[in-house]
């Protein structure tokens, strides 16, 4: 059961230890960021540092000659990764013994969003969400499709995990958020991430939906949350809102929207990919969720990639439905890799890793993802390499 973390650059650069230190916890592999959001990020162990400001999304190494002249383009990082930071962390881990894989962050941009408005989400009330883009739009389509393709496919990566490559909604940790004060739940989380741009617009009259009256429909439906009545959990509790057709109609444009961004993702990395190269998904296995770990399909995204990266901060609990879709995909190799936080700072629990590994393996999980090595403390490390140790095959 390969074990991998997550790690940035600039965990590694500057810090001649850090390779050595990660490859001691006992693992195998690394998920090393290529393009990144805007952070601010712990380094409790850099000689030079111990607070890094990434203060935009960017890509973490040069882009090259496919953005000349194009409008939508991806921003090289500033002094928190200059150069090709990614290429510099990439070469220290192989040396350390470590395959290393991308991590890419591809629709959750907020510069984007700030100078190109016209590409982000817009809601129901005409609010735009400007680290969202959305990713009807053609133009913005293009450039999360290319950007996939260069970001995943770096000098030393044996593989990638893309992240976000679905819809973004109202759920973004942004700078000093205030956001929490009206519980919204699965249901209102739903009705706030729904877009209404010109392209989502025009894609809600295809599935025969009057988009004017839809909106209307969303701002009626949000109002007991705002009144602060308890709402239900799961797509009962939208269509209870919203109402059963709107609520499908809703679903006919976005699921499709979303299946084929995968796939055309996907494929770019492939095609600019050496054989062998493994594609991953961050991936959540109800189709309406959004967020970094994009809504799917399980049979039809395990037919498209080589297999998923699923959240179990919370539990094991969403792993069944992407091991049962590997028999409806023919996808009995794809891979189920559990994503666990080992920050315990950050909710993680690393001293319960051993267990809660091999309960993801008892429900269909080949792999483990740690969250995150360069941002825990030495405890959490120590915990986390006692924790492998008692994880059959992550050594």
């Amino acid at each position: 059961m390969k074990a991998s973390t997550f790690v940035y650059p600039w965990d590694v650069n500057g810090d001649p230890a850090a390779a050595e230190r990660i490859a001691d916890l006992g693992l195998r592999q690394v998920t090393l960021a290529s393009a990144y959001h805007s952070t601010r990020a712990l380094t409790p162990r850099h000689p030079r540092q111990r607070v890094v400001t990434a203060e935009h999304a960017a890509v973490l190494y040069p882009p090259d000659d496919r953005w000349r002249g194009r409008t939508l383009r991806p921003y090289p990082a500033g002094q928190w990764a200059p150069g090709d930071a990614f290429a510099e962390a990439a070469g220290a881990l192989e040396a350390a013994g470590l395959e290393v894989h991308s991590w890419v962050v591809l629709a959750h941009n907020s510069r984007l969003g700030a100078e190109h408005p016209s590409t982000a989400v817009v809601n129901a009330y005409g609010d735009r969400y400007p680290w969202a883009p959305c990713i009807a739009q053609p133009q913005t389509r293009e450039y999360l499709v290319d950007l996939a393709a260069e970001a995943a496919v770096r000098p030393g990566a044996r593989g990638t995990e893309l992240e976000s490559l679905g819809w973004y909604g109202f759920q973004h940790l942004h700078a000093h958020d205030k956001t929490g004060g009206v519980p919204l739940g699965d249901a209102g989380q739903y009705l706030m991430a729904l877009c209404f741009c010109p392209t989502c617009r025009d894609g809600y009259a295809d599935a025969g939906l009057d988009p004017d009256a839809l909106a209307a429909a969303v701002r009626d439906a949000l109002e007991p949350l705002w009144r602060g009545e308890p709402v239900d959990e799961g797509w009962p509790a939208v269509e209870k809102l919203l109402g059963a057709q709107w609520a499908a109609g809703t679903r006919v444009w976005r699921d499709a929207v979303a299946r084929s961004l995968q796939e055309a993702a996907v494929t770019a990395v492939r095609d600019a990919a050496p054989e062998g190269f493994q594609v991953l998904l961050h991936a959540d296995p109800v189709t309406y969720h959004c967020g970094a770990n994009a809504g799917v399909d399980p049979a039809h995204i395990l037919g498209v990639a080589d297999g998923v990266v699923v959240p179990c901060a919370g539990g094991p609990g969403l792993l069944p439905a992407f091991a049962e879709a590997r028999g409806e995909a023919g996808a009995q190799g794809a891979v189920l890799a559990a994503n666990f936080g080992v920050v315990s700072g950050m909710g993680g629990s690393p001293g319960t890793l051993g267990a809660d590994a091999r309960r993801a393996a008892e429900l269909g999980a080949t792999e483990i993802r740690l969250y995150h090595a360069g941002l825990a403390s030495d405890q959490d490390l120590t915990a986390v390499r006692e924790g492998l140790t008692a994880v059959p095959g992550a050594q």
